[in-house]
């Protein structure tokens, strides 16, 4: 992320680079899954360290033939030395993204909340202006023209990563209406529905708007719709704690001022970003959720008819990514997969499946505020998903600034 290494430089800027120049096929559900290239997956991997994280990894499953698996780390999890693991907790970022939109997918499949009527309608009194009628779809779409509250407590660039974090992030306690105050007092950024512009806002208005449907709090109704049912025994959302209970994976904010060093960002309220990315989770976690989600009615989390809205993207001014309702497409050579990315203080995800569900690819690094981390993370996609390229681009001429044959993504560097 430019500004900060947040949720939303992975929902942006980390799923805006990883995508081939080549035309796109898509890949019929039956089709064998190509080999994954571990080498060129581990080179990926080993730069995303050289260029600045202690560690990171990527895990491939492939529920179809798991002779593909594959589990690759490189570095440490934190900087006492402790090596890298793959079964270790982490946060998630806009990965969160997601969970959230299951939830109000599910209410839409009840009959309770309609995407094309104005959402005001589904929230509390006096949460959005009267004069705006901004839908549930937009919203979820990112096409809703609502300013990015996170804007305003990042305030400037270059001081995310010391007086930013500490003052505003790490420890401040904000509530959901309060965030969406922040937003609604800068007025509409444009006329709804012409224009793409992430906001982490819109997904805390879906999270409001499913607490006021329902009566229950967020954070049980990720538990019991998503957490137990699917059995993410490591996944939970303990916003406003600010620990990670259990094993987890230290993360480490990039000072702006290089020469200083890596900021241990790991402990921080979320408060600020809320549905919008603070959930944590395990590689093994994210995988089962993505193959449920993408099974469908099959998978029990949302009917194929919710699924293929989700996954229906527009245009996002970024070429070969698309987003759909809280689920990002992005173009590879084989073809289309789906997912988000999520990069909070310390943390990167980016976490995609094929839309049949049967492969998933969860690659993680524990630095942000970098973009060329950024950009080595994203690698991983390609070579992980399909396999080796016929001629490759001679990895030598591979530096921070370049990515071969990879078109850079620059969307929205932050959350």
């Amino acid at each position: 992320m430019a500004r900060i290494g947040l949720l939303r430089a992975a929902a942006t800027i980390a799923t805006t680079t990883v995508l081939v120049t080549g035309g796109a096929t898509h890949a019929s559900a039956d089709q064998t899954s190509p080999t994954p290239d571990t080498a060129a997956v581990r080179t990926a991997l080993q730069r995303t360290m050289e260029w600045g994280a202690p560690g990171a990894f990527a895990v491939i499953k492939d529920h179809d033939d798991p002779r593909l698996d594959q589990s690759l780390t490189v570095g440490k999890a934190d900087l006492g030395g402790t090596a890298m693991n793959t079964d270790l907790r982490f946060r998630i970022g806009s990965n969160s993204k997601m969970f959230a939109s299951v939830l109000v997918l599910r209410l839409v499949e009840q009959g309770r909340l309609d995407l094309d009527k104005p959402l005001r309608e589904y929230l509390p009194a006096g949460t959005l202006p009267q004069s705006w009628r901004i839908t549930g779809r937009q919203v979820l779409q990112h096409r809703a023209g609502v300013y990015d509250h996170t804007n305003d407590l990042l305030e400037q660039a270059g001081e995310e990563t010391t007086s930013a974090f500490e003052k505003r992030i790490r420890n401040n306690v904000y509530e959901p209406r309060d965030l969406v105050a922040m937003s609604v007092k800068h007025g509409l950024q444009y006329t709804p529905g012409t224009n793409y512009a992430y906001s982490n806002t819109d997904t805390v208005l879906m999270a409001l708007a499913v607490e006021h449907l329902t009566g229950r709090p967020y954070a049980e109704l990720l538990r019991e719709q998503i957490f137990e049912p699917l059995k993410l025994a490591q996944t939970s959302f303990v916003v406003p704690e600010k620990t990670i209970a259990g094993p987890h994976i230290t993360g480490y904010l990039t000072n702006d001022d290089r020469s200083k060093p890596l900021l241990d960002s790991t402990e921080q309220t979320a408060s600020w970003v809320w549905s919008a990315g603070a959930i944590i989770s395990t590689a093994a976690d994210l995988d089962r959720f993505m193959s449920t989600l993408l099974a469908g009615s099959a998978g029990g989390l949302v009917s194929d008819t919710s699924l293929r809205q989700m996954t229906s993207a527009l245009p996002t001014g970024t070429a070969k990514i698309g987003y759909g309702l809280g689920v990002r497409e992005v173009t590879l050579s084989c073809g289309k997969v789906f997912g988000h990315g999520g990069i909070v203080q310390g943390f990167q995800t980016q976490t995609y499946a094929t839309a049949n569900g049967k492969r998933t690819v969860v690659a993680f690094a524990n630095a942000s505020n970098n973009s060329s981390v950024t950009q080595g993370l994203m690698n991983v996609l390609e070579p992980a998903f399909c396999g080796k390229k016929p001629t490759p681009a001679p990895r030598s001429s591979l530096t921070p600034g370049s990515t071969g044959n990879l078109i850079p993504a620059v969307e929205d560097p932050r959350i």
